[in-house]
């Protein structure tokens, strides 16, 4: 019986999620809509695979019958998350995904009673910007009394895989949000602020944009003012065709184009505290602390409802994800 399923596992980052969870010697079974890649992914992982559809509610419900730990890395998201999320409330399942779409964060907020009663853990966010700013800013936060503003910025380098810009097309809004004194409010697109990436390039002008670590980040810390900014490398956004794209950056581009982060917390009186993160790509630390996340999962390490990887295993879990490291510029 394998009580660990990583579903959408023939995607791009899910391939890296799976290599790692094979390194870890973790048994797992790999769920996936496509019986071909399927079969394929599974046979070189000697692993056992599940064919289902997030279409067919039934067909996920038996899927997950002698399941204990979900991560969804099936993008879009805005296509999966709810299905698969709900499934879980219902049968006991915790649930993980690495989205970048606001939508399931606000179905994580709107099922977070269903699941407490359950004793059912909600993480979406166990990857990507979630983890990584989530435990930058409470690394941040110590030790500062009344932090009343919280911004912070990712940089973004290399190309996109195709997943991530097809999931980017089809999720971007023409709101661009911010929290201010606790709630979800719009702001100017052309409010930029300025960030030192601790790179060598000094203070650099990012861009706002809507994250949900406008939620995480409020559900983490109670801060009632959150600003989410970028910084894209050129050409980081395919301008082509994007079902043409090949699946994703490879390992060597990817070795090359290490991630940085950046946050600047306000407190009352004025003062301010810098922080920066320098991590490895994006795509390789998702698919590596996802599956570190399930790991502390599986072994017991929950709490029911909707919760962030930061809050849930601390602010040092950044540090499961070889290379990446806290400064204070």
């Amino acid at each position: 019986m394998m009580e660990f399923m990583i579903y959408g596992a023939t995607g791009y980052t899910g391939r890296i999620a799976c290599q790692h969870a094979n390194s870890l010697g973790l048994q797992f079974i790999l769920g996936g809509r496509s019986q071909e890649t399927l079969a394929e992914l599974a046979g070189q992982l000697a692993a056992p695979y599940l064919l289902f559809d997030v279409d067919n509610p039934g067909a996920i419900a038996s899927a997950l019958e002698n399941v204990k730990v979900l991560l969804n890395c099936a993008g879009p998201f805005g296509q999966t998350a709810e299905p698969l999320m709900t499934a879980c409330s219902e049968k006991g399942v915790h649930y993980l995904d690495f989205s970048a779409e606001l939508h399931s964060y606000q179905l994580a907020e709107k099922l977070d009673e269903k699941a407490k009663k359950r004793g059912v853990m909600l993480l979406p966010g166990c990857g990507g910007s979630v983890s990584m700013l989530g435990c930058l800013v409470l690394h941040a936060l110590e030790n500062v009394d009344q932090a009343v503003s919280i911004d912070v910025a990712l940089c973004i380098a290399g190309t996109m895989s195709r997943g991530s810009a097809i999931s980017a097309r089809d999720s971007l809004s023409s709101e661009c949000l911010r929290r201010r004194g606790g709630t979800m409010t719009q702001q100017d697109v052309n409010n930029t602020q300025q960030f030192d990436f601790d790179d060598g390039h000094g203070p650099v002008n990012c861009f706002p944009v809507t994250l949900p670590d406008l939620i995480t980040i409020w559900k983490s810390t109670g801060v009632p003012n959150i600003g989410t900014f970028v910084r894209v490398s050129e050409g980081s956004f395919p301008t082509a065709d994007l079902n043409s794209l090949p699946d994703g950056p490879t390992a060597e581009q990817r070795m090359a184009t290490p991630y940085h982060a950046a946050v600047i917390v306000t407190t009352q009186d004025g003062n301010t505290r810098h922080a920066v993160l320098h991590t490895v790509n994006g795509y390789t630390f998702t698919g590596i602390a996802s599956v570190e996340a399930a790991k502390r999962v599986l072994r017991g390490h929950v709490k029911g409802g909707f919760q962030t990887p930061a809050a849930i295993f601390g602010k040092d879990f950044i540090e499961s994800v070889a290379g990446s490291k806290i400064v204070y510029p």
